[in-house]
């Protein structure tokens, strides 16, 4: 196909695999990637890396995502749940548990699809920013806003379910589960030496960390920055506070552009955090004139096609590892295959 746009933005990856890629980063995780990771398990251990879906609780953390609500399916007017099949016919004796759960799918633990965010950036060349997402895939066009009113929460589930909403008609989250999101991960402990301390983690500080852990990122990996921010959502039980939670904790500094051109050179194909967004977000602007609020997610999922997973769970992992000397690790980490989805949860595993 021939490219979506005519000029593409500063710092970007635009059309390097190819006009109608919707895989990014992830194309740099090949079988030997796999191999790799594979060649990391030593003890045959597990890890699962996501947090219980109902965590954090309540809104606190992100008012605009709702915790899960379970329930049971419908059977003849009834809940089917603990339904025994004899009240339809007396010869069958099979009991049937049956639910289905409305979830916002970035609520807890998750992946950023590449549809998650995107830019106004004059791809046309023309003077006039359009809505583009990455590899110039256009809004309106290929992530499609949804054709009727957004149906509010009260109006219950089957309103919900004869809603027709948005949809990534491209870059949805289904390209990565159909990759396999499969891997060699890299623990990064920035926990170990910056505690709870909220700080805005840039390039400098980043390799001393690398260099005091002995930690290298190849192309291909998936970087996990654990800093202790789940295990604070955890203690909380579901109480989320949301002074403490935007306070605490380290992330990246994704004003640092230094730190930016080394997301750009290690060739990493996804970045991964126990906290909010990987990156610290910014308080307040810090330029005069436009520029995205979140720049590590720009860099990262409009421009370089590489994904952000936010809100794992990494504790047992990271202490394991550094009770080991190791920092190196088998990932297995699909997202739902949901087409159309701008993200999804996810239920990770690391195998050592």
């Amino acid at each position: 196909m021939a490219q979506r746009w005519k000029q593409r933005p500063p710092g970007s990856n635009w059309g390097e695999f190819g006009p109608d890629d919707q895989r990014g980063r992830m194309n740099l995780v090949t079988r030997e990637k796999v191999l790799q990771g594979i060649a990391e398990v030593k003890e045959g251990l597990t890890f699962v890396l996501s947090l219980p879906l109902d965590y954090p609780g309540g809104t606190a953390l992100n008012p605009r995502r709702n915790p899960p609500r379970h329930f049971a399916t419908l059977r003849g007017g009834r809940q089917n749940f603990c339904y025994p099949l004899a009240d339809e016919n007396p010869i069958h004796t099979d009991v049937v548990c049956d639910d289905a759960v409305l979830l916002t799918l970035q609520y807890s633990t998750q992946w950023d699809s590449f549809a998650h965010m995107g830019s106004r950036f004059d791809a046309d060349g023309d003077g006039k920013p359009e809505i583009v997402f990455y590899n110039g895939f256009r809004g309106g066009e290929h992530v499609k806003p949804a054709p009727a009113p957004v149906v509010p929460a009260e109006a219950g589930t089957q309103a919900a379910l004869q809603y027709e909403g948005p949809r990534a008609a491209a870059l949805g989250i289904e390209h990565l589960a159909e990759h396999g999101a499969q891997g060699r991960g890299v623990l990064v402990d920035l926990h170990a030496h910056f505690g709870r301390e909220r700080r805005a983690v840039g390039y400098d500080e980043l390799m001393r960390v690398l260099e005091a852990d002995r930690v290298a990122v190849e192309k291909g990996d998936f970087v996990c920055f654990y800093t202790g921010f789940a295990d604070l959502i955890l203690e909380l039980r579901k109480n989320p506070d949301a002074k403490l939670l935007h306070s605490t904790c380290s992330g990246l500094d994704g004003r640092d552009e230094k730190l930016l051109q080394w997301v750009t050179g290690c060739g990493c194909a996804a970045l991964i955090a126990d906290n909010f967004a990987v990156e610290l977000i910014p308080a307040s602007p810090f330029k005069p004139m436009p520029h995205a609020a979140l720049p590590l997610h720009e860099h990262c999922l409009f421009k370089n096609g590489i994904h952000l997973g936010e809100i794992w769970y990494l504790t047992e992992l990271a202490r394991w590892l550094r009770a080991h000397g190791r920092n190196r690790f088998l990932l297995t980490a699909p997202p739902l295959r949901l087409p159309g989805a701008v993200g999804s949860p996810a239920t990770p595993v690391a195998t050592v």
